[in-house]
């Protein structure tokens, strides 16, 4: 094999360019078992981006039974059964993305969250509305159960979820049954985080703001300490500000920066009632999605003090394949380019939504023994355009381009265990 061809192998692979190495005998190394107060598997040279400990820094990450064990520099690299030589690379807590749609097979437009690991480096996934009451039980058993990467979900309050799509599910209000999804709710308080409802007129038709305040009414009622309304908005029904004024603390506005019609920003200023919701503590969320984020609105709404909480991508087989490309990096990407830090998109995409998801107080973190979920990707500077739902293009100067992912210390491809677990 002549050297051209070993070099096109070796790129068309991708993650398999990072060095994997076998340091403690080869049957301990195939089977990413560490000697006593080894590492199972050593990440090694990366720039290590942690917000939750204000950590920027280049260091080794030590990774046994599944769990961070030590993040310090200069690691000794005879004690790690297997390792990665991340060097020139950032490493970040696994991404967690609060808005996507990961139920295939169940919902018209779910992808499965194993398969989008190259493109976008995330290991946490919320389903956000993909299962209704009528057949959330098979998200559950069927998807959830059996992914690698970690997920979560919102219920939503139309017992059909998103299986009709693209006919819009809250058309007919009878689907809106707030004791069944509070049941949901409350039956799987380990893996649901409340109630999802789409306000957008081609979703709701007639039904107005009734859909949202039916989510709201299965939240309280499941007993659920804290279950969270997430409430899309496209081309929202009716009054905005009557919708806005419908979210208590802690609920999720998300496609908050969607350009589809009536919403946040209007003639160029930031309406008073979103400002308001965001004063009392609702989240705001990006939900980029395939037709829900729009410079023209981010920007002035940015600039008026809608800052985002968390930057989802509501990535789906529709927005999947739109021109905008909102994988989570690219979304990340993108607020790079409206001004935000890197470390600031970081902590939107990692220990943010980790406390908003509240299941773990270790998720979205590199702390000791947090579970090894890690994403390392390449910071490349050099001139991009990037491109929003409504056919906007902004200049960047950086991309965040996804490495490998790296899930309860067992990487998404090499270097690989036996017996694999996860």
């Amino acid at each position: 094999m002549d050297h051209k061809r070993r070099k096109l192998l070796q790129y068309s692979i991708g993650v398999a360019s990072l060095p994997i190495i076998g340091a403690v005998g080869p049957s301990l190394a195939q089977q990413g078992l560490s000697a006593p107060g080894g590492y199972d598997l050593l990440v090694t040279g990366a720039r290590v981006i942690d917000p939750s400990q204000n950590l920027d820094s280049i260091m080794d990450i030590g990774i046994r039974n599944g769990r961070i064990v030590d993040i310090q520099k200069d690691l000794p690299r005879d004690k790690a059964a297997q390792q990665i030589n991340a060097s020139g690379k950032i490493i970040t807590p696994g991404l967690v993305d609060l808005h996507a749609h990961t139920y295939p097979q169940g919902s018209a437009i779910g992808l499965p969250a194993d398969e989008l690991a190259p493109f976008t480096a995330t290991t946490t996934y919320v389903s956000a509305g993909d299962a209704g009451g009528n057949n959330f039980s098979a998200f559950k058993h069927f998807i959830q159960a059996q992914a690698r990467s970690r997920m979560f979900a919102f219920v939503h309050i139309s017992s059909i979820g998103l299986a009709g799509y693209p006919i819009g599910e809250m058309k007919n209000i009878d689907y809106a049954n707030i004791d069944l999804a509070a049941r949901v709710v409350n039956e799987n308080p380990d893996i649901v985080l409340g109630v999802k409802v789409r306000e957008t007129l081609d979703v709701v038709g007639e039904n107005g703001i009734e859909p949202l305040r039916r989510a709201r009414m299965a939240a309280e009622r499941s007993g659920v300490k804290g279950a969270r309304v997430m409430c899309h908005i496209g081309n929202a029904p009716g009054d905005l500000g009557a919708l806005l004024d419908l979210l208590r603390p802690g609920d999720i506005l998300t496609h908050a920066y969607s350009g589809a019609g009536n919403n946040t920003v209007q003639n160029g200023k930031l309406i008073l009632a979103a400002l308001e919701a965001k004063k009392r503590g609702v989240i705001i969320d990006v939900g980029h999605g395939g037709g829900s984020f729009d410079f023209t609105i981010a920007e002035p709404a940015i600039q008026q003090g809608l800052i985002p909480d968390t930057i989802s991508s509501d990535i789906h087989a529709f927005s999947g394949n739109s021109p905008s490309v909102p994988y989570l990096p690219n979304v990340m990407s993108k607020f790079l380019t409206l001004g935000f830090s890197l470390n600031e998109v970081i902590a939107m995409t990692t220990n943010r939504p980790g406390v908003i998801i509240n299941r773990d107080p270790l998720l979205g973190t590199l702390k000791k023994n947090a579970a090894a979920d890690i994403s390392i990707l390449d910071l490349v500077e050099k001139p991009v355009e990037w491109l929003d739902t409504r056919g906007n293009k902004r200049p960047g100067m950086y991309s965040l381009v996804p490495v490998q992912t790296i899930r309860a210390g067992r990487p998404f491809g090499r270097p690989y265990v036996s017996p694999f677990g996860y």
